[in-house]
């Protein structure tokens, strides 16, 4: 059995966060644990207050994992204080993990911050030339990167300057392309460019997409999968996930966890 932990925050929603990690480890078939960071109060309108856990809580919790089962690949979404992102770090190197996915969750749906601003220097610092694999949204990594991204040329300069800092490999999501009509993530593996394009879904219900598609890869990876292949599968869990829409809440509604399984179990049939 395979194992992965997400170490975020909580969507009491529950379209984003822990929440969203767990239902897609599940789906994948992995064994899912959580170290909570925060508890926030959202819901598919937006978020309405966030409680911080302190540093010594998220670290017990990480403790109590390494102690005893362990993890074959983890991923970090929302770390909101500097002081946490520290910790986490700190932990992280005292159980030698591997296999890290670093979310870096800076804002909602809904326009709310969910990372200090301090934060994003420690994270830069400290957990970044630990990770595995980075998966920011364009608005994202133009923090990280200091640069405006329009163009795949400007993605592909913003991938280099994120493996910079000690990434092994980037992926910049798409989905604040301009282009109406499809959505192209980039990956960049330390050697080469790669791009996945899929058409471009014309909903709301985009709640936890990007949750969903790092937890996705950090399934992959638990199980031995490369990091092409994990992005590709995580491409295609997410697009069935936006796709297979329903309808829930008055605001951006969450993704579909189980369209995935769904679709793959409905391929079969047809063999």
């Amino acid at each position: 059995m395979k194992k992965a932990l997400t170490i975020a925050g909580s969507d009491s929603g529950g379209g984003a966060g822990i929440q969203a990690d767990l239902k897609t480890f599940q789906e994948l078939e992995v064994f899912g644990m959580s170290a909570l960071t925060a508890v926030t109060a959202q819901n598919t309108v937006g978020v309405h207050a966030v409680y911080p856990m302190s540093a010594e809580a998220v670290a017990k919790q990480i403790q109590a994992i390494g102690e005893d089962i362990g993890t074959d690949a983890l991923k970090t979404g929302m770390l909101f204080s500097a002081e946490i992102i520290e910790t986490v770090s700190e932990n992280i190197k005292k159980y030698q993990w591997k296999n890290v996915v670093v979310d870096p969750v800076m804002i909602a749906k809904g326009g709310a911050s969910l990372l200090k601003q301090e934060a994003i220097f420690v994270m830069k610092k400290y957990l970044l030339p630990l990770a595995e694999v980075i998966t920011p949204n364009i608005p994202e990594a133009e923090v990280l990167t200091g640069m405006k991204i329009r163009t795949i040329e400007d993605k592909r300069e913003a991938a280099l300057r994120l493996c910079d800092l000690g990434v092994r490999n980037v992926v910049i999501k798409g989905g604040h392309d301009e282009n109406e009509l499809e959505s192209t993530d980039l990956l960049f593996d330390g050697s080469g460019f790669h791009t996945f394009t899929s058409k471009r879904i014309l909903t709301k219900n985009t709640h936890g997409t990007g949750c969903t598609f790092s937890a996705a890869i950090t399934a992959e990876l638990a199980k031995g999968s490369s990091i092409y292949d994990a992005v590709l599968s995580a491409k295609d869990f997410i697009q069935a996930a936006i796709g297979d829409q329903i309808e829930i809440g008055h605001g951006h509604g969450p993704t579909n966890h189980w369209a995935y399984r769904k679709r793959k179990y409905i391929e079969e049939l047809a063999k």
